[in-house]
């Protein structure tokens, strides 16, 4: 028996470990008292068609340093559409994950500024601009410029442009960072970002030559961005494809990755998306893109696996010992003949997703089953949890979705034994 199982199993739990229970079973309690909603709480769970990999063994033994030791950096990144970009359900599985860090401070994750891109921004933290700027997204089947691991970005030649970043919403100052990578370039090299805090900052060398890395000297939470010309007369353009405020922490960070309308194929499109992805450095990836490719006339569930094996292989050239878990479309309508109906592909990609984990030996949390299985989404929407396009739910709905997700994800880590494999 290792040593982390034997702490595991110990009469006296460590404060961190103690916190985490009492957190899942508060929200366990919220989830039941919710009677209302059709759940089949049953099947809350994280799935394992077919075992558990070597990976998912080294995610739980790093997860266990910083919850039991108070060591090392955990990375969770969570890939998808719509349902991501908004933030609203990943942002309340990143409080609960940051709230096992205790009175550990590691960064809060990877972020973009899409109202600079023309499209909504997430509410848990602040983007302004000035300037002109352009949007192109990965959702779309032509873009100009390569994209990154974030599928987005916003480009301007404006000599006047800025960004503004409050990484905290609020007046907690969670979020804070004492370095700073700048994840864009220019066409012709004659462009740079100045990060502006009122001090000279430190511009160190980026390894992947596709961004800039900023010493910010201090713990800070907000920045902004200017654009250096090295020739005001000569045209160029800067594209920024994102910010990963970092800081010296141990601890788990949770990077939400998502954009409006975007499929698997969005991010295969990404020429940026190892390299970027290399400097997020994941010990597991949650991978819940899908409800754009199972709305189609042309889908099928060979395609969709197809498309899988293709992402993941780029994940695993940039993270070999990177654990996976894939999340299943949720129940939707889709529009036919100008009617909404009951998207049967729902089915067809719950099918996709429980084969691909068992082809990975990866985790499986089945959402579409959960929320109720085929036509439940009407349910959702009758009760104020699902919009009435009946594919994306309400505040409340995400805020459910969140905490099922989270409470799947505690009860899968508190479970596991070393010894089964």
């Amino acid at each position: 028996m290792s040593p982390a199982t034997i702490i595991r199993h110990a009469t006296e739990l460590p404060r961190l470990l103690v916190a985490a229970l009492l957190a899942l079973s508060q929200m366990s309690a919220a989830v039941e008292h919710d009677t209302l909603v059709p759940i089949r709480d049953s099947l809350n769970v994280v799935l394992k068609p077919c075992g558990r990999s070597r990976q998912s063994r080294i995610f739980y033994q790093k997860l266990d340093s910083v919850l039991l030791f108070e060591t090392g950096r955990v990375n969770v990144v969570h890939l998808g559409g719509s349902h991501v970009q908004a933030d609203i359900y990943t942002n309340v599985i990143r409080r609960h994950l940051d709230s096992l860090n205790g009175t550990l401070r590691p960064p809060r994750g990877l972020i973009f500024p899409f109202e600079t891109a023309g499209t909504n921004n997430p509410a848990n933290y602040r983007a302004w601009h000035t300037g002109r700027w352009q949007g192109a997204r990965n959702a779309k089947r032509q873009f100009e410029r390569p994209l990154g691991v974030a599928g987005i970005m916003a480009s301007t030649a404006d000599t006047t442009a800025s960004v503004s970043i409050s990484l905290n919403a609020d007046s907690t100052r969670r979020w804070q960072a004492t370095t700073l990578t700048v994840l864009g370039s220019s066409l012709h090299g004659g462009v740079r970002p100045r990060i502006v805090l009122g001090d000279t900052l430190t511009l160190r060398p980026d390894s992947t030559r596709l961004g800039f890395v900023f010493e910010l000297g201090r713990p800070v939470d907000s920045f902004r961005m200017t654009l250096c010309f090295d020739s005001p007369d000569r045209p160029d353009t800067f594209c920024l494809r994102g910010f990963v405020p970092d800081n010296q922490e141990p601890g788990l960070v949770y990077h939400s990755i998502g954009v409006n309308g975007a499929s698997v194929p969005s991010y295969l499109g990404c020429e940026y998306f190892e390299r970027e992805l290399a400097l997020l450095r994941p010990d597991l990836f949650v991978m819940a893109v899908g409800i754009n490719d199972a709305t189609g006339p042309n889908f099928t569930d060979s395609l969709l696996c197809a498309d899988y094996d293709s992402l993941i292989a780029r994940i695993r050239r940039v993270a070999p010992d990177c654990a996976l878990m894939f999340v299943s479309n949720n129940d939707s309508f889709h529009r036919v003949r100008r009617r909404r109906v009951v998207n049967p592909n729902g089915q067809v990609a719950r099918r996709a997703f429980e084969r691909l984990a068992c082809k990975w030996q990866s985790g499986f949390w089945d959402l579409f089953e959960v929320m109720g299985g085929l036509g439940s989404v009407q349910r959702w929407r009758d009760l104020g949890l699902a919009r009435p396009d009946r594919v994306h739910f309400t505040r409340a709905g995400y805020e459910l979705v969140g905490r099922l997700f989270v409470e799947a994800f505690l009860n899968d880590y508190f479970d596991y034994d070393y010894e089964e494999q």
